[in-house]
């Protein structure tokens, strides 16, 4: 199976009240809670790791996850509250504001020999647990343990606003980097990580850190990745409607999982010695999952039956 570990909280999106005023609905999210919905719903074994609370937002949260097969088995449940995030659209992109202190995700903790890794291909972090320093250390810990049998995959996924010393936070950022086979991040997480820093230089330092596979998403301009063995790969971004790019990250990371591990490429070994032909397919499925996101509100990844036709193209069976 593979496992997300992080985030899961309840977004309140935008939307025209019927009097035309602005109103809010609520809609389950967080990036890592993402991630494993988006790899349930195209076929994978997926699992979710972090708190979830025992609330009302909890219960929407859980019942989310479990209508996609999202595996919550070790997920924590607690009586914090829930992490709430208010969204608003400044220049196309969403900005955020967190209401995140006491709460379930930011008191999970992580007990040594809970998770099976003898079982689990790999494990995704990432996002705005990452940001408490307390949090990150937990999630560092199951990280190491895991690291010398799972591929770990790691999207910083940064949000400033939560962000009271930069200095502090990128250091934790770079050694989740370090621990890492998989690196993702948007063109605007590369920014505020390394400001002017040239993207291909900066991969073959997470490179020779450690990685095997670096990728970095351009929204509507594509993506662009780097490999030990294969080099650089550049895909387009499919053409289509956006109605808003809430949780396209998110399915960009669970499909590249997913092709991944359809390729029998999602092991370390193996990942070492994808081509550039495989990873230019992977990451094509993986754009087309994330531009389906993006067609519709909200973080919804899309299921198995939607993206059939581009399955089939970009990733048939393999020979048995």
């Amino acid at each position: 199976m593979m496992l997300s570990c992080g985030d899961a909280l309840v977004d309140f999106l935008p939307v025209a009240a019927a009097d035309g005023r602005d109103a809010l609905v609520p809609a389950v999210g967080g990036s890592c809670l993402n991630v494993a919905v988006g790899m349930a719903r195209l076929g994978v074994e997926a699992g979710f790791v972090g708190g979830i609370s025992t609330d009302l937002f909890g219960r929407m949260i859980a019942d989310h996850a479990l209508a996609s097969q999202v595996d919550l088995r070790f997920a924590t449940l607690s009586d914090h509250q829930t992490t709430l995030a208010f969204v608003r659209t400044v220049a196309g992109e969403p900005q955020y504001a967190f209401y995140d202190e006491g709460t379930a995700s930011r008191n999970w903790t992580y007990r040594s020999g809970s998770l099976p890794f003898d079982r689990v291909e790999a494990i995704h972090v990432g996002s705005t647990t990452l940001v408490d320093e307390r949090s990150a250390a937990e999630a560092l810990a199951l990280v190491q343990e895991a690291r010398g049998s799972v591929t770990i995959s790691f999207d910083p996924n940064c949000r400033p606003n939560l962000v009271s010393d930069k200095r502090r936070y990128v250091e934790r950022m770079a050694a989740f980097a370090r621990a890492a086979h998989i690196v993702r991040m948007s063109d605007v997480d590369f920014d505020y990580l390394y400001g002017d820093e040239e993207p291909t230089r900066q991969a073959s330092a997470l490179l020779a850190a450690g990685a095997s596979l670096v990728i970095i998403t351009c929204g509507a301009k594509g993506a662009e990745a780097w490999h030990k063995a294969a080099g650089s790969v550049v895909v387009a971004a499919p053409a289509g409607p956006v109605v808003d790019t809430i949780g396209a990250g998110d399915s960009f990371q669970a499909a590249l999982l997913f092709a991944l591990q359809a390729m029998g490429r999602s092991d370390t070994a193996s990942l070492a010695e994808i081509s550039a032909d495989e990873l230019r397919r992977a990451l094509s499925f993986a754009a087309h999952c994330a531009a389906i996101t993006c067609s519709r509100p909200g973080a919804d990844p899309p299921h198995r039956a939607e993206i059939a036709a581009v399955l089939a193209r970009l990733l048939p069976p393999r020979p048995s």
